[in-house]
């Protein structure tokens, strides 16, 4: 889209300002100085920005304090700046005081808090992915990564927001506007990211690509004996760093206990096992718990429930059962239930904000708002998930491989949507991926509908069972994102399949030549390659037809 007038009007007023940057501009060949314009760059992270001069002083005297100005270097100093807001954000909620407000409101202050510190710590990744840029490490593979991580801090605060529906406006204006500049910011810093994604600057990756064959029956060679033996022996016989028990017979009573007790920051797979059992509990694994696996003896078998619901004063995001957000988070053999049933409405199951997370053979089930694919890259195979209402739903970038999605009885009137992706900007990587899955509907049901502007999701060599309806996508409220959403087909199966009456959204698409579908595949839409082998789990790196 051109830029209005008064856009390089605004360039031209910042030039004097900034001629310590031309020197730079004049070794630059001229075909992509345009490309390169430092001015435009740092005006475009001012952009829209409340304090706008003084986030101008702020960015150039950051620039130049770090030696001769580079797009790198506008990037940087920009991450440095929206990690400074993010940061003041926090001080100015927990300043709040929560003397006489609802409880729901309490709680949405806290997830406030939390959502935050979520952004504090994706905003650092990517700065700390900078520095190593800087220093000249080719191995860095930040295309994905920072891309990923801002996605990620951009929908955070989003989440926050939506605690305080239907609550005191006084209270929802404070928090609002505690939140506007640091989103501002966040959303200019991933934009100009995306912009100069394919630019000069960017180093190459060394990245190690998988064939796009890859057989989902068969271990790979990628993968080493240790975790091949993990997948192949029965659960009882994985080597386990703690051993949660009902009975007593383990380290632990309870898988929060465990959690809890876990290394904090472990750069090494610390491993919980839970044996068979229904454990009655809230789990709430934080950030600095990375590296954890959790191990069941079996979807049915090893089970974790709760019924926190909304209507019992929770926010959607505090319904969680289990809730995962330390990196590198892996869990198999287990089921994650919540029992709150369909007239409780939003009730979570699974919350994942776990970046690189996978979930191998695991049953998650609810009713409304089963798994929240919050944020970050998430990986399912071979699992299970139940529901009525977009029972998967979030802003994650996440990929359902080998899947069994099952529909259950909603309450009158509703109708039962499987998906509901929540990507609100066009230059964020998220989006739902089900591949090589089975939709066994038993209710009337739709593929999905947009929860956010920029909603995107994919089904691709899926089952659908004769219930799936012919429009198979349904609009959240009347026209509302239909033109700037992005769903897609690709040579799905089954009596649910036909395209013939589906619903004639300009964002729809039916996907026909392999080359778009491959896009959304693990290697690319997840850069699966680099990191899902670490995880023992086997996987399809392209696609399989």
């Amino acid at each position: 889209m051109a830029q209005p007038l008064h856009y390089f009007l605004f360039i031209l007023i910042l030039l004097p300002s900034l001629m310590k940057i031309d020197a730079f501009l004049d070794e630059i060949p001229s075909d992509t100085r345009n490309q390169l314009d430092l001015h435009a760059m740092i005006a475009q992270v001012c952009m829209d920005v409340e304090d706008h001069n003084t986030c101008l002083a702020n960015i150039q005297n950051d620039i130049v304090k770090h030696g001769p100005p580079t797009p790198s270097s506008v990037v940087t100093a920009a991450l440095r700046a929206t990690l400074n807001e993010a940061m003041g954000a926090i001080d100015k909620i927990s300043k709040f005081s929560t003397f006489s407000i609802s409880y729901r409101e309490q709680v949405a202050i806290e997830d406030c808090k939390e959502l935050l510190d979520f952004s504090v710590s994706e905003l650092a990744w990517s700065l700390g992915e900078m520095r190593r840029i800087h220093v000249g490490d080719k191995t860095v593979d930040y295309d994905a990564d920072l891309q990923a991580w801002l996605s990620a801090a951009l929908g955070n605060q989003d989440t926050c927001l939506e605690g305080f529906e239907g609550t005191d406006r006084r209270l929802q204006g404070y928090i609002s506007g505690s939140l506007t500049q640091v989103t501002q910011l966040i959303s200019n810093v991933l934009a100009l990211y995306t912009q100069l994604h394919s630019l000069p600057f960017r180093p190459p990756a060394n990245k190690t690509r998988l064939a796009s064959d890859q057989s989902s029956e068969q271990f790979p060679k990628w993968m080493t004996e240790g975790d091949q033996e993990l997948l192949k022996s029965r659960p009882q016989g994985v080597h386990a760093d703690a051993v949660v028990a009902l009975d007593g017979s383990g380290h632990y009573r309870s898988i929060a206990e465990a959690v809890d007790a876990a290394p904090s920051q472990s750069n090494r797979r610390y491993i919980i096992y839970v044996k068979k059992g229904i454990y009655k509990e809230n789990v709430d694994m934080k950030r600095k718990k990375t590296n954890i696996m959790f191990v069941g003896e079996g979807i049915g078998k090893t089970i974790v429930t709760g019924n926190r619901n909304f209507m019992q004063g929770w926010t959607t995001f505090r319904t969680a059962t289990v809730a995962v957000s330390g990196k590198g988070f892996i869990a198999r053999d287990m089921t994650f239930r919540n029992t709150a049933g369909p007239e409780n409405h939003q009730a979570v199951a699974l919350r994942v904000d776990s970046d690189q997370s996978a979930f191998y053979r695991c049953s998650i089930e609810g009713h409304q708002d089963t798994l929240y694919a919050h944020s970050l890259r998430q990986f399912y195979r071979e699992c299970e998930i139940y529901g009525t209402i977009d029972f998967i739903f979030g802003n994650g970038a996440a990929v359902l491989q080998n899947c069994k999605l099952y529909t259950r009885v909603p309450i009158p009137l509703q109708k039962v949507t499987i998906t509901a992706q929540g990507r609100k900007s066009p230059h964020q990587s998220t989006g739902f991926i089900i591949q090589d899955s089975f939709i066994l509907a038993t209710q009337p049901t739709y593929l999905g509908r947009p929860w956010k502007q920029y909603s995107r999701t994919v089904y691709m060599n899926t089952y659908m069972s004769g219930l799936v309806q012919p429009r198979g996508w349904l609009e959240w409220a009347g026209n509302f994102a239909l033109g700037t959403l992005w769903y897609g087909e690709y040579k799905n199966y089954g009596p649910g399949s036909s395209l013939a009456r589906r619903a004639n959204w300009p964002g729809f698409h039916i996907i026909k030549d392999a080359a778009t579908a491959n896009y959304f595949t693990v290697q690319h839409f997840l850069h699966g390659d680099s990191w899902l082998p670490a995880t023992g789990i086997r996987f399809t790196a392209g696609l399989t037809n």
